[in-house]
C-alpha cells in the first residue's frame, strides 16, 4: 500500500470518526433540537457523490470515509425526525 493511501485512510479515520460522538450524544440524550436537518441532508448528498467519485477513482480511503460517513449522518436525520 502506497503511502498517500495510507494518509487517506488516517485522515478518512479522523474525519469519520469525529462524527461518532455527536450521533451518541443524541442517541443518548433523545434531543435533536440544535441539529439541523437541511445541514445534515445537504451533507449526506455530498457524502453520496464523494462515495461515487470514491467509486470511480478506486480509493479506498474516500470510499470507507464516506460509507461510513454517510451511515452516520443518514442515522442524524433518523433521529432528527423520530426526536423533533
Amino acid at each position: 500500500m502506497e503511502l498517500i493511501e495510507i494518509i487517506g485512510l488516517v485522515a478518512a479515520t479522523l474525519t469519520t470518526s469525529a462524527f461518532v460522538p455527536q450521533v451518541y450524544k443524541t442517541w443518548k440524550h433523545k434531543s435533536t433540537r440544535d441539529i439541523s436537518f437541511t445541514m445534515y441532508l445537504a451533507f449526506f448528498v455530498g457524502t453520496m457523490l464523494w462515495l461515487y467519485y470514491g467509486i470511480q477513482h478506486q480509493s479506498l480511503a474516500i470510499i470507507l470515509a464516506n460509507a461510513i460517513t454517510g451511515i452516520l449522518v443518514l442515522f442524524m436525520l433518523f433521529l432528527k425526525l423520530i426526536y423533533k
